[in-house]
């Protein structure tokens, strides 16, 4: 059976595309980045396909990460939440298990955290990949999440507890008692218990702690035949599963019962005898998104999350880059469209530093120099999307110089081109910082550096600044998201670089270059110039992005 029989039905998945997709005013860094690792980011391939380790599902172990992380809000108080202060809580007993070491190994490991984008970020986003990944539901993401430096309270419900703490457990978590069902309904779909960290529950019962068939396990717990370890595990006191769903008389799985190719009948020996209607898979499927969603978002009250991420954005950037030569700036941009016409073409245009909308003498538009298609994750992949990506090399006159761009797109079939201009103000370039400090990427390269017994790789970032090396001076902080730890807490590192002049460089056309060697472990850069009583400030530069759009050379010593 297919893994995606093997979770529930995607409830109402393949509706509704014709409807329009969203778009997010530009620039916002937080939105671009959180659309990007969703669709188009490279965490999702560890969990496609629901594969197995240590006798459950990778899927079950980010998902248990997520609610463990969040069990620490306090709805009285505000505080808590998935915040990812479970790196700080491991050796506690309720957060046993080597699925939540090997979790936030996942999660370090793809470097994809940035100084906006944090662990508590990841932990959420693992968490909707893994239910999609078992081919689960969809659940909308929403970021911007805080990551704590500290420990929260121990406060994740432990097997042993009895129903009455675990009721008070999770509605200080936000949660009543029939979303508590749901939820531990929900959770425990997607993977069984190892018995290396929970011994007592599991001895003799080595089958029943392996990952459960995840279609049939609200019927198969209706009908007696479950293998749910907390429902019918040798040790009493541990079966948590068995109180929390037959804390209401079993009503909440009544409402849910999922098809079973086996006997719909029940037993007649207790409440199960009077449940006598089958519902859709969808009542269950859409319940846990839900409910997932919530889980999630319950972050503390000072914390302001983005709206949820539904679809992809129709229409999404790449932030410019630029270059200076020869009196001519070059600017280099992409545009993401969502469900292209096959024969789209799709031109830039842009009005020079008085607000033209059109100059002609200078030509202020270009057709794509390519494109290429977009390739989507598993959440893209299962709502039925595709995109091409158009690529963009623009040749600026730097007296005119530029203050906004926007977009046409013709699908070539005699309807009106659609025109993409960022609600209508355009994708407007700040002359200052933009144009006056700037990574100019023609200049900088990627390095291969050989001698005879080592090798090592590393950028040469050359920052041009507007002005003179007698009043300028410049300087740069690098953000490294992989931490060198080789336990938790991951956390990064900022580290300060300094620039220099470029003697390779010398000034030209009002521009001096500065440069350093930055580690190819460094992915966003803040860049800071002093032009006499002037300072510009380039924040969040994606040093990872651009260096797809770098020369690379190999040095020999």
């Amino acid at each position: 059976m297919s893994q995606l029989l093997r979770f529930l039905v995607i409830a109402g998945t393949l509706t509704g595309y014709a409807r329009s997709l969203s778009t997010f005013q530009w620039p916002n860094p937080l939105l671009s980045y959180a659309d990007n690792q969703l669709y188009e980011g490279p965490l999702d391939i560890v969990v496609q396909g629901c594969p197995l380790r240590d006798n459950t599902t990778i899927s079950a172990q980010w998902l248990r990460i997520a609610y463990h992380d969040m069990s620490t809000h306090d709805v009285d108080s505000g505080t808590g939440g998935l915040d990812a202060s479970i790196m700080y809580e491991l050796d506690r007993p309720q957060n046993v298990g080597e699925g939540m070491i090997q979790s936030l190994q996942d999660f370090n490991g793809f470097e994809l955290t940035t100084p906006f984008f944090g662990m508590a970020d990841m932990i959420a986003l693992g968490a909707v990949f893994a239910v999609v990944g078992c081919g689960g539901p969809v659940i909308p993401f929403s970021a911007g999440r805080v990551d704590a430096t500290v420990a929260g309270p121990a406060t994740v419900p432990e097997p042993q507890q009895d129903l009455a703490s675990h009721i008070e457990s999770f509605r200080q978590q936000g949660f009543n008692e029939t979303e508590m069902i749901a939820l531990v309904a929900c959770g425990h779909t997607l993977g069984g218990v190892r018995q290396v960290d929970f011994p007592v529950n599991c001895n003799g019962y080595l089958d029943r702690c392996r990952h459960k068939k995840i279609l049939y396990s609200v019927s198969q717990y209706l009908q007696n035949t479950t293998q749910d370890v907390l429902v019918v595990g040798p040790n009493v006191t541990t079966q948590s599963d068995l109180r929390i769903f037959s804390s209401d008389g079993n009503v909440y799985h009544a409402k849910v019962r999922t098809f079973s190719p086996s006997s719909s009948k029940f037993s007649d020996m207790n409440i199960k005898s009077r449940i006598c209607s089958l519902l859709s898979v969808e009542t269950f499927s859409d319940t846990c998104a839900a409910l997932f969603q919530r889980m999630l978002n319950t972050v503390p009250s000072t914390v302001n999350l983005t709206d949820p991420i539904t679809d992809p954005f129709q229409y999404v950037i790449n932030d410019p880059l630029f270059s200076y030569q020869n009196g001519t700036f070059t600017m280099l941009t992409a545009l993401r469209v969502v469900n292209p016409s096959a024969s789209a073409t799709v031109n830039m245009l842009w009005a020079d530093q008085q607000g033209a909308s059109f100059c002609s003498s200078t030509g202020c538009s270009v057709q794509s120099s390519r494109s290429q298609p977009v390739f989507f994750t598993i959440v893209g992949v299962a709502q039925g999307f595709t995109a091409s990506r158009y690529f963009f090399n623009a040749t600026i006159n730097a007296t005119s110089s530029i203050s906004k761009f926007w977009f046409e797109v013709n699908n070539n079939d005699g309807s009106d081109p659609v025109i993409v201009d960022n609600g209508g103000s355009g994708f407007v370039i700040e002359q200052d910082p933009s144009l006056s400090l700037f990574v100019d990427v023609t200049r900088s390269e990627g390095i291969f550096l050989e001698t005879p017994t080592t090798f090592s790789e590393f950028f040469k970032v050359v920052v041009a600044v507007l002005g003179d090396a007698t009043s300028a001076t410049a300087s740069m902080t690098g953000f490294q998201s992989l931490s060198a730890a080789t336990a938790p807490p991951f956390t990064p590192t900022t580290t300060s670089i300094s620039l220099e002049l470029d003697e390779t460089n010398p000034p030209e056309g009002g521009f001096i270059f500065f440069t350093a060697n930055v580690s190819t472990a460094v992915s966003f850069l803040d860049i800071t110039a002093n032009v006499g009583s002037t300072s510009y400030t380039v924040n969040n530069f994606n040093l990872g992005a651009a260096a797809d759009f770098l020369a690379f050379i190999e040095v020999s010593s």
